[in-house]
């Protein structure tokens, strides 16, 4: 059981790796829902919200950016399954899609 108002997410996955912080913003979060269920199988999140100070830490983005205001998170995938998702969040009218493939 969740934790959170989304069923298939927990503050755990979400929160602030820095300061235990979750300020998911709720419009992304119901659309996140939407792209799991359609998915059909667990998502495997890696970073959710992330505090300004934790972000200037990890990303490019400085203090700003989508982490920090709860509407970005990172999930781990690979191969035909990252396909299926990525084609399901462009349906779902995700804004941006970014992608990192490990060598």
């Amino acid at each position: 059981m969740s934790n959170t108002p989304w069923p298939h997410f927990s503050k755990d996955e979400l929160a602030c790796k820095c300061c235990d912080q979750m300020q998911m913003d709720p419009g992304f979060m119901t659309v996140l829902e939407d792209l799991r269920v359609a998915y059909g199988k667990p998502l495997k999140i890696t970073s959710g919200y992330r505090c300004a100070k934790h972000n200037t830490e990890v990303a490019k983005t400085g203090t700003k950016g989508p982490h920090t205001t709860g509407k970005a998170v990172d999930i781990q995938i690979a191969g035909s399954d990252a396909h299926l998702l990525l084609t399901l969040a462009l349906a779902k009218g995700f804004p941006r899609v970014g992608l990192s493939q490990a060598g």
